[in-house]
C-alpha cells in the first residue's frame, strides 16, 4: 500500500504534521432559520395558500452540501419541518417519464419508484404528504398503471394534460381546454410544497394550473420559487453559480443577468435562462388569473435565502471548483458509456477553463493513474481527511475498490499495513462461491463483499472490528479510479459518502459490461 500526502492542500500543524484544512464556508443554522422567516413572510403577502416549487432535491441535496461547505443535505427537509403544520406536499411526476422508465442518476432508480421512496421519506418525519399529479397524462400503459398502484396503496392521484401551443399560447393555456381540463388537485393547508423526482417534471405547470383553479373557487392563492441554485446574489460567474452549470450541462441550463430585475430596480441578480425566458409568459397568465402581475422579475418568484448565509466565500469557492471538476469527469463516463452526448464534455471543459481549473487539480487522479501504470492493471486512489493518499491495485483476490477499501481503513485505523484484515483463507471459499456456484467469470470480490466479509470477521477480531469503526471517516473523502467501476462498487463508495470519479474507460474491450 502507497500511502502519501496530497501538497497541494496541506499545511504543517503541531510537531511537523501535515494536516488537511476542511473550512466550511456555509452556516447551516442561519439558513434554516432565514429560510423559514422568509417563507412564512411570503405566504402572508397572499391570502389564503402559497404554492411553493421545489426545485432541485428536497431531500439528500448532496450536490448543495458539496459546494457549500457546511450545507447539510437534509437542510431543505429540516427547514420544511419548521412549518410542518403549515405545509402539506405534492409530488408531481411526468407521465413520459414513467413511460420510459427514466432513473435517477444518483440513486440508480425509477423516477416513480423515487415517487414511493419521497413519501415515505416525508412521513417518516412528520410531514403531511397530500398527493401525487401525474403531469402531460395521455393514458400511457405504464402511467396508467402507476396510478392504479398509486390509489391502492391510499395515495390520492390526480391527472395533469398536455397543451397545444404550451407555453405561449396563453389565450388556450387559460380556457376550460388548456388549465381547465386539469383535475383541480384538493389540498388542505396554507403552504403547498410541489416538488418532483427530477426536472422537467412539471412543477411549475402544476402550481400555475392549480392557481387558475383555485381563483375560479375564490381562493387567494399565490406562486414562489424556491430553487436554490444558481444563487441570485453571488456574482454570475462565481464557482458556485458555474457548478451548477456544470451539474446541469444535460439540462442545457445557462445562468444569465436577470434583464427585467436590473430593469425594474437597477439592482444585478442571476437567475437561469429558462426562468429568464419563460417569465414574459408567466406575467401574461398571471395578469389573465388576477388582473396583475405580483412580481417583476424572475428574481422576485424566489425565495432562495443560502447567499446570506455564506461565511466563507474562499471555501465555497475551492469546494466549487472540486466539484467541477468531479462534474467533468461524471459526465466523460457517460458519454463512454452512450448515455450522454459528446458536447456536453465540450461545455463542461468550458466551465473548467472559465475557472482555470483541470483534473491536476484533483490529486487523487495522479495518484490513481500512476498505480495504474506502474502495475499495469486497475488501480484507485483516496484522499483520507489530513490529506494522505492511499492507493490501491487490482491482485488475484480483490478488485481495486476493495483493495483500496480495505487499505484507507487500516491507515485510518492505525493498523500496520501487513496485518491482513481478511486472510486468503476466508477470501478464496467467497471466490469458489461466486465461480463455481453464482456463475461469475470474475473470481475478485467487490467492495461490498469484502465488508461483509470484514463485519463477519469483526465479531471475533478486534482489528477486523477497529477497521470497521473507520467507515464514517470515509464521508467527505476524494476517490479515484483509473477505469470505470462496476455499479456495485460505485453504490459502495456513494453511501459512504466518498465523492468517486473515474477514467472515461473500462478495464476489457467487451461489448457489455455490468
Amino acid at each position: 500500500m502507497n500511502v502519501y500526502f496530497c501538497f497541494a492542500a496541506r499545511q504543517a500543524g503541531e510537531e511537523g504534521k501535515t494536516t488537511v484544512m476542511y473550512r466550511t464556508g456555509f452556516d447551516n443554522d442561519k439558513y434554516l432559520k432565514l429560510q423559514s422567516e422568509h417563507i412564512r413572510k411570503r405566504i402572508a403577502e397572499f391570502g389564503d395558500k402559497l404554492y411553493l416549487e421545489f426545485g432541485g432535491k428536497l431531500y439528500d441535496d448532496n450536490h448543495a452540501s458539496r459546494v457549500l461547505p457546511g450545507f447539510e443535505p437534509d437542510s431543505k427537509l429540516r427547514m420544511l419541518l419548521e412549518l410542518k403544520d403549515q405545509a402539506e406536499i405534492v409530488i408531481v411526476i411526468n407521465a413520459g417519464d414513467i413511460e420510459k422508465n427514466k432513473k435517477r442518476g444518483d440513486l440508480g432508480i425509477t423516477y416513480d419508484e423515487d415517487v414511493l421512496r419521497l413519501i415515505d421519506v416525508f412521513r417518516h418525519f412528520g410531514l403531511y404528504v397530500g398527493s401525487v399529479v401525474l403531469t402531460r397524462y395521455e393514458s400511457q400503459p405504464a402511467a396508467r398503471a402507476f396510478r392504479e398502484k398509486l390509489k391502492t396503496l391510499g395515495v390520492p392521484v390526480y391527472r395533469h394534460y398536455s397543451i397545444d401551443g404550451y407555453p405561449s399560447n396563453v389565450e388556450k393555456i387559460i380556457s376550460p381546454e388548456g388549465y381547465g381540463k386539469n383535475d383541480w388537485v384538493k389540498t388542505e393547508r396554507p403552504l403547498v410544497v410541489v416538488t418532483a423526482p427530477g426536472p422537467g417534471s412539471g412543477k411549475m405547470a402544476t402550481c400555475l394550473s392549480q392557481l387558475f383553479h383555485e381563483n375560479k373557487r375564490g381562493v387567494k392563492a399565490g406562486y414562489a420559487k424556491f430553487e436554490t441554485f444558481p444563487i441570485w446574489n453571488l456574482p454570475l460567474k462565481h464557482p458556485v453559480n458555474l457548478a451548477y452549470e456544470a451539474a446541469t450541462t444535460d439540462l442545457n441550463d445557462v445562468n444569465m443577468i436577470d434583464p427585467f430585475h436590473l430593469e425594474a430596480y437597477g439592482v444585478t441578480t442571476v437567475n437561469y435562462n429558462r426562468d429568464i425566458e419563460i417569465f414574459p409568459v408567466l406575467n401574461a397568465i398571471f395578469q389573465r388569473i388576477y388582473g396583475s402581475s405580483p412580481y417583476k422579475s424572475p428574481t422576485d418568484m424566489g425565495v432562495n435565502m443560502a447567499g446570506n448565509c455564506i461565511i466563507d466565500d474562499d471555501a465555497c469557492r475551492r469546494a466549487s471548483e472540486q466539484e467541477v471538476i468531479r462534474r467533468y469527469y461524471a459526465t466523460a463516463c457517460l458519454v463512454r458509456q452512450g448515455l450522454s452526448e459528446p458536447a456536453e464534455i465540450h461545455k463542461q471543459e468550458l466551465i473548467m477553463n472559465q475557472l482555470n481549473v483541470s483534473s491536476a487539480d484533483r490529486p487523487v487522479v495522479a495518484a490513481a493513474c500512476a498505480k495504474a501504470e506502474e502495475t499495469g492493471q486497475p488501480a484507485m486512489a483516496l484522499e483520507l481527511p489530513d490529506g494522505r493518499i492511499v492507493t490501491g491495485k487490482t491482485s488475484s483476490l480483490l478488485g481495486p475498490s476493495a483493495a483500496l477499501m480495505l487499505n484507507a481503513l487500516k491507515e485510518l485505523g492505525g493498523i500496520n499495513d501487513e496485518m491482513h484484515l481478511l486472510s486468503p483463507i476466508i477470501i478464496e471459499p467467497i471466490q469458489r462461491l461466486k465461480v463455481d456456484y453464482l456463475g461469475n467469470h470474475n473470481p475478485r470480490l467487490h467492495s461490498d463483499e469484502i465488508l461483509i466479509a470484514l463485519s463477519i470477521c469483526a465479531a471475533t477480531n478486534p482489528t477486523a472490528a477497529l477497521a470497521m469503526q473507520q467507515l464514517s471517516k470515509l464521508r467527505g473523502c476524494e476517490a479515484h479510479a483509473s477505469v470505470i467501476l462496476s455499479r456495485v462498487d460505485e453504490n459502495v463508495y456513494h453511501k459512504l459518502g466518498v465523492n468517486l470519479t473515474c477514467e472515461p474507460k473500462y478495464q476489457t474491450k467487451k461489448l457489455y459490461h455490468a
